[in-house]
């Protein structure tokens, strides 16, 4: 055996220490509160809860992207 000590592979937040940084200044996504039809603004990692009523039921906003399907 050898005298060091065990080193476990480094994760990419210890590779990198902005990494974590990033995903929680990064962007946050909309939402609508089912019960009083807000605009809930959530980053990853936030409590999903509405910030006016405190209703925990969120539904994703629609896109505006263009969707087309081909047909066969």
């Amino acid at each position: 055996m050898s005298s060091q000590p065990y080193q476990g592979s480094t994760s990419a937040s210890q590779a990198n220490p902005n990494a974590v940084d990033n995903l929680t200044t990064g962007r946050s996504v909309e939402y609508v509160c089912g019960d009083c039809d807000a605009i809930v603004a959530l980053k990853r990692g936030e409590p999903i809860r509405c910030r006016s009523c405190g209703h925990r039921v969120l539904y994703k906003q629609r896109t505006n992207r263009m969707v087309q399907f081909e047909a066969r």
